[in-house]
């Protein structure tokens, strides 16, 4: 009696664990793709200069998705910094600056360029039309 007692409580007990890494593997297979799609993405930073390159504070930066037509902006800080993080590397993008009636050139981000980091600077030195 005692000894089918122990076999049936540890079948129940490998029951158990069995049930609960089932539950466990697709959620792991889920996160996956999530962490190596994360691992793609993205990011571009830089400095809103002007004319002298000096950096010029609280400019809008301006970045479009050309696919999706999305537009993103950033205000950059008191040291003229800004930073778009989580770009889709399959997308291309259009990057500006502006502040007070001046613009700077737009910039493209190639899906083609492979850099998951990169730095452009914006400098202002056109008014707008």
């Amino acid at each position: 009696m005692i000894s089918s007692l122990r076999h049936s409580l540890g079948y129940s007990i490998v029951l158990v664990v069995l049930f609960g890494v089932t539950l466990c593997v697709p959620l792991l297979r889920a996160q996956a793709p999530d962490a190596k799609r994360e691992a793609q993405l993205r990011s571009v930073s830089g400095v809103v200069i002007d004319k002298s390159d000096s950096p010029i504070p609280a400019s809008v930066v301006f970045l479009k998705n050309t696919r999706t037509n999305t537009v993103r902006s950033y205000i950059s800080d008191n040291s003229g910094n800004y930073r778009f993080s989580g770009l889709d590397p399959n997308a291309d993008y259009e990057l500006h600056a502006e502040k007070d009636g001046a613009k700077s050139q737009t910039r493209t981000i190639s899906s083609f360029d492979s850099r998951k980091e990169m730095v452009l600077n914006l400098k202002l030195d056109k008014k707008k039309p």
